[in-house]
């Protein structure tokens, strides 16, 4: 019978050991990945870094309109029809690109008097826009008023889109390397060293707003004075931002 009760001793003196050790494995001090994680994300540098490249503008957005004024209401929608077809067929006839109607309006108008609203007549528009190469779209609008049209609504200059691209491109270039010349700077004044790049985000490289040329104009008819058209650049911005850690 003794030697039985020793092994049971044995037996559960092992139990305890093989606890203890269980036991302490589970609340020793470990360095987790978690750990790791938070350790890189104190020592990460967020940097942004910007970039800009100017592309000369070659092409011209106009938008021409017919004005007409009346007192019938289907005579101002019929010249207003008929001087605006006149002008879309002389842009046509020019090979325009990205010609389309743009606005069409119908409405009459008031006379106000003691608190009464009489009607005195009409008016209509439509307005109808296009893009051309700049060094002709001068010669074209002084056609398109003798044809028919009366409003200048808007003029603005874009550049080509395969510029465009290739300015998109260097201007992301240039802030990312922006960005590495500022991380450079601020670790290299701490005595401090990159290690890697562990995050990149494009915060904007979109194409640019159409430049606008600041001016509208109505024309009456028997202007001799060509009309001059002059276009200037577009600007490409870009920003990328980089978390290095060191």
């Amino acid at each position: 019978m003794t030697p039985k009760r020793y092994t049971s001793r044995r037996f559960a003196a092992a139990a305890m050991m093989s606890a203890a050790l269980v036991s302490g494995l589970s609340f020793a001090p470990a360095f987790t990945p978690i750990a790791m994680a938070q350790e890189a994300a104190i020592r990460t540098l967020t940097v942004t870094g910007q970039g800009e490249e100017s592309v000369p503008t070659t092409k011209t957005q106009v938008e021409l309109g017919v004005d007409v004024q009346g007192t019938d209401a289907a005579a101002v929608q019929r010249e207003v029809a008929q001087r605006t077809s006149a002008v879309v067929e002389l842009l046509r006839s020019r090979q325009v690109e990205k010609l389309e109607t743009t606005g069409i309006q119908l409405s009459p108008r008031y006379n106000y008097d003691n608190g009464r609203s009489d009607v005195i007549g009409y008016s209509g528009s439509n307005t109808v826009s296009f893009r051309m190469p700049t060094e002709s779209v001068g010669s074209l609008i002084d056609d398109a008023v003798n044809a028919g049209a009366n409003q200048i609504r808007g003029v603005s200059f874009v550049a080509d889109d395969d510029a465009l691209e290739t300015a998109r491109q260097r201007a992301l270039r240039a802030a990312v390397e922006d960005a590495q010349a500022q991380a450079g700077a601020v670790l290299g004044s701490l005595n401090l060293r990159s290690q890697e790049i562990i995050g990149i985000q494009i915060n904007g490289a979109a194409p640019p707003m159409p430049v606008p040329m600041l001016r509208r104009a109505e024309y009456a008819a028997g202007a001799d004075a060509s009309t001059p058209v002059v276009g200037g650049d577009q600007t490409v911005q870009a920003q990328v931002t980089l978390q290095i850690r060191y």
